[in-house]
């Protein structure tokens, strides 16, 4: 058998039940219960793994960040996001306006376009992994050209029936 792994007292015991319950997803009641184990019940890692059905590595690691800096550097934010916005939800509906007045009008827009009027917008220059997913993200229509002068220009045809 292994050390026994312990957690230092944080949180009380009772406070870490109800975080479990209340738990924003299973990858964060995964680690409560494997601090909760270990603070309840210390017992070597690879018990407390088996018992929380993650690896031994994993419970050291966690263990070893609750112990030195808390719940909280458990508990981030989490995957996913919007945590590198250059604008907020509005913002960005109230920038592509004009680019929605045009799809109604039967007009098409490029990448390129919209990558610019977004860098005199926000005033610096950004790169175009900024601009290309966002057809996918406000589901226009995108098709390449077959005209040999902008074949490699992303043409965005705007879904005007939203």
């Amino acid at each position: 058998m292994g050390k026994i792994t312990r957690a230092i007292e944080h949180v009380d015991v009772d406070e870490l039940i109800t975080r479990i319950d209340r738990a924003k997803n299973a990858a964060h009641a995964r680690k409560l219960l494997v601090i909760w184990n270990a603070t309840v019940d210390p017992r070597p890692a690879e018990e407390i793994a088996i018992h929380c059905g993650v690896a031994r590595q994993t419970v050291h690691n966690w263990i070893s960040a609750y112990n030195r800096f808390g719940l909280d550097a458990l508990l981030g934010p989490g995957k996913g996001g919007r945590r590198k916005e250059l604008m907020s939800p509005q913002e960005e509906k109230d920038f592509l306006a004009p680019f929605f007045e045009r799809a109604e009008k039967g007009q098409i827009a490029t990448v390129a376009e919209i990558k610019l009027a977004l860098e005199e917008h926000v005033g610096r220059r950004i790169g175009h992994y900024t601009i290309y997913p966002a057809p996918r993200y406000f589901e226009w229509v995108t098709e390449r050209s077959s005209f040999p002068a902008i074949r490699y220009t992303m043409v965005i045809r705007f879904l005007v029936d939203r």
